[in-house]
C-alpha cells in the first residue's frame, strides 16, 4: 500500500524503510555521522558502513565500519543528497 506524503510514518516503520540506504546520525555533541545504515537495535546502537563523521558542516573523517552507542544519538535522518566529497584534514 503506497502512503500519501501527509500520512504519517511511525518510528519503527521509519527505521526498517531506510536499513541499507544512506543516513545522517546527529549526535548529542553536535557531530554528525552520514554513512550507510546496516543494522540498528532496540536501544538504538548503530552499526554504518561507508561512515563520514562531519563536524560543524565539514568532513573531518573517514571510517569504514561505525558503531554508534544509542544513547549518544539525538536522531537519525534519511540522507537522500549523500555524496562523496575530497577529504582535507586541517
Amino acid at each position: 500500500m503506497q502512503q500519501s506524503p501527509q500520512q504519517e510514518r511511525s518510528p519503527t516503520e521509519f527505521l526498517s524503510n531506510v536499513i541499507g540506504r544512506p543516513v545522517v546520525v546527529k549526535l548529542n555533541s553536535g557531530v554528525d555521522y552520514r554513512g550507510i545504515l546496516s543494522c540498528l537495535d532496540g536501544y538504538m546502537n548503530i552499526a554504518l558502513e561507508q561512515t563520514e563523521e562531519w563536524v560543524n558542516g565539514q568532513l573531518k573523517n573517514r571510517y569504514g565500519d561505525a558503531f554508534i552507542r544509542g544513547n549518544n544519538v539525538l536522531y537519525i535522518s534519511a540522507d537522500k543528497t549523500r555524496k562523496r566529497e575530497p577529504l582535507n584534514i586541517q
